[in-house]
């Protein structure tokens, strides 16, 4: 059962020091998660391959990558690596573990798959990583996807409270 009038409260958020945390271990994880995709895919593909010119000229000799390219591209693995992680952590990454917090849509429901994906992608944004720490504590990320990271403790507290508030008259069936 869950309260209808429930509502997510500024005093329900993560701390700007717990999202600062989540920013840096799931950056850390995903850096890390790209990298192994990428040596797997690098072995495979010497493996299996006849002629590995084409790789060999882009991966050994390449000196100048396009810096928009190169941007445009990791933002958009980021942002698809985050939507699946979200997606399947039911808005749980590893730094949000790690922290007790999780991302809530405004009824303290789940997110949709819809909203991750908007999550993810309004990542790509320029210096959008520090848009949390304005005065409310929410990033752009947060606010383009009407999403909340909130402290689960709290956020199970209140919850369970309201909850509770609700029950009150109601006749329980024994």
């Amino acid at each position: 059962m869950t309260s209808e009038n429930f509502i997510v409260t500024p005093d329900l958020y993560a701390t700007k020091g717990n999202r600062f945390a989540n920013y840096i271990v799931d950056l850390i994880i995903l850096y890390v998660t790209v990298v192994l995709i990428f040596l797997v895919f690098g072995v495979i593909f010497y493996s299996v391959a006849d002629d590995t010119s084409a790789l060999d000229a882009y991966v050994f000799e390449e000196e100048d990558p396009n810096p928009l390219l190169d941007r445009l591209i990791t933002s958009i693995v980021l942002a698809i690596l985050y939507f699946v992680l979200e997606l399947l952590t039911k808005g749980r990454s590893i730094g949000k573990y790690i922290t007790k917090t999780k991302v809530v849509l405004e009824d303290g429901s789940t997110p949709r798959a819809a909203d991750f994906l908007r999550r993810s992608f309004s990542r790509i944004i320029p210096f959008e990583q520090f848009s949390f720490l304005g005065d409310e504590g929410r990033g752009w990320h947060d606010t383009i996807s009407k999403t909340y990271v909130v402290d689960i403790a709290k956020f199970e507290a209140k919850k369970k409270a309201a909850n509770e508030l609700d029950l009150i008259g109601v006749s329980q069936d024994l």
